[in-house]
């Protein structure tokens, strides 16, 4: 079941609100002697987390269905980087990472429990089958998540900054499997940001990112990510301002890495900038010091000194 994206926790009674993690999202089921570990795309994802597969082979429970989130690292500070690293084609790397850092799995819904088809069940029946589950297999490496009925208690999670976000779910509602029947709303915040360098599109001569850097207490500029929505943005003008300020050294600190999902070959050469230009956007994620994904163009800053731009606003 997925969950469609809203600016706002919906209103009214019937909702139960639950935090958003940030990691991979997975079915897990056991079945006797065979254990499967889904991705939500769809592919396997047992080889990779061997500990868990350990983990819910030794559970007293032979047969169910649950639904989670994978996560590494732990409840002050999951780490999204120590998980991608567990999507390795070596089978010794993986089970070196798997004694390392073990990953858990965070439980949210309950689909089949005892051969019993759940799907069908509002939320507040699979919650209690979910719980019970839980006691009756109790184990570090799983975890039940938190949850409330309260939506300013949900309210105060998207502003105090330990989860990703949150996600709202009918109690009367039943498991819809590949609709988005939950409702989520992802935690935004908003940062000034030095222009420490910028990439062309892939085609054209024009700007296709910015990319945006925040000083550290040694007086670094780091690059901690990129934003590239300038649907109401003069792009011919933008980049004339932008090749005014080349011949700077861009990113002091930590700089731009090799090309990613949103860059091509071209896209990823990338120009150095004096840093002088200061933008605000906003962000919904920082991991490893770095928005998790593109950040939004809301406005630039000339009244924004470049170094008034510091690392503790993403902290």
């Amino acid at each position: 079941m997925e969950a469609r994206s809203s600016a706002d926790l919906p209103a009214g009674t019937g909702w139960r609100f639950e935090p958003k993690w940030d990691g991979f999202r997975c079915l897990a089921g056991k079945h006797g002697k065979r254990i499967e570990l889904t991705a939500k795309s769809g592919k396997p994802l047992a080889r990779y987390f061997p500990e868990i597969v350990d983990v819910l082979g030794q559970l007293p429970a032979a047969r169910f269905l649950v639904d989670g989130e994978l996560l590494v690292g732990s409840a002050s500070a999951w780490s999204f980087k120590d998980l991608q690293a567990r999507l390795h084609p070596a089978a010794s790397r993986i089970n070196r990472l798997a004694a390392e850092t073990p990953a858990t799995l965070m439980l949210f819904d309950m689909l089949e429990t005892g051969g019993e088809d759940l799907q069908g069940q509002p939320l507040s029946t699979r919650r209690s089958h979910l719980e019970d589950f839980v006691r009756r297999n109790p184990h570090k490496r799983l975890a039940l998540t938190p949850g409330t009925t309260s939506r300013a208690a949900a309210t105060r999670w998207l502003s105090d900054g330990l989860y990703e976000g949150v996600v709202a779910k009918r109690l009367d509602g039943p498991y819809l499997a590949g609709e988005r029947a939950m409702v989520k709303v992802k935690r935004q915040r908003t940062a000034d940001c030095v222009v420490g360098g910028f990439r062309y599109a892939s085609s054209g001569n024009m700007v296709g990112s910015l990319l945006l850097g925040l000083y550290d207490d040694t007086g670094r500029l780091n690059h901690v990510g990129f934003t590239s929505g300038f649907a109401e943005i003069d792009r011919k003008a933008l980049t004339s301002r932008l090749e005014k300020l080349r011949g700077g050294e861009g990113f002091s600190g930590r700089a731009p890495g090799a090309p990613s999902r949103w860059t091509t070959d071209r896209s990823a050469e990338w120009v150095r900038l004096k840093p002088k230009m200061v933008v605000e956007v906003s962000f919904d994620h920082v991991s490893e010091a770095r928005f998790r994904h593109g950040a939004r163009l809301l406005r630039f800053r000339p009244d924004k000194a470049p170094r008034q731009c510091r690392m503790e606003q993403i902290e």
